[in-house]
């Protein structure tokens, strides 16, 4: 019993090393969270500034056809 212990103790150690530890996440998670905040702010106001004009386009083909 002893010796398996010792197997799997030994066994993930080397698994460690290919972990970072929690506090080098901070400053990704951090420049994550900026990004996503940027580019959401710049997709909506994209696609305010998408669906304007096709909503007028579409509105203009309803008026047409009546």
């Amino acid at each position: 019993m002893l010796q398996l212990v010792f197997v799997i103790a030994f066994s993930t150690v080397p698994l460690t090393l290919y972990i970072p530890p929690i506090r080098s996440f901070n400053l990704f998670v951090h420049t994550i969270q900026h990004f996503l905040r940027d580019s959401n702010l710049f997709s909506l106001h994209s696609y305010f500034r998408i669906t304007l004009p096709l909503f007028r386009f579409f509105n203009s083909m309803v008026h047409v056809t009546w």
